[in-house]
């Protein structure tokens, strides 16, 4: 959520970014936690990637989608997104 709020704010505006916080709030979107077994995948994940390289945030999502069973990811990153192969499905379909 952070990243969307900052890419709100700097690429729309804050206008943009207070009402997607609203959003959040109004529980029209909802987040999903960052578990403790993740964290193994998330380092795994990074350490496989480092020469892309992947970076935390975007392991610790294909992470939580790995365990969630989502196959589409909303993304800025598609080099990223489009290089990693889950554990789940052959690749992420990609949006936008």
């Amino acid at each position: 959520m952070t990243e969307v709020a900052y890419l709100l704010e700097t690429r729309i505006g804050p206008e943009a970014e207070v009402r997607f916080l609203g959003d959040l709030a109004a529980g029209n979107f909802t987040t999903d936690p960052v578990l403790p077994g993740d964290w193994l995948r998330i380092a795994e994940l990074v350490a496989d990637y480092r020469d892309l390289p992947l970076g935390t945030v975007d392991a610790s999502v294909i992470a939580s989608a790995e365990r969630l069973g989502v196959t589409a990811i909303a993304t800025l990153h598609r080099r990223h997104f489009s290089v990693v192969r889950p554990r789940h499905v052959e690749a992420f379909e990609i949006f936008p």
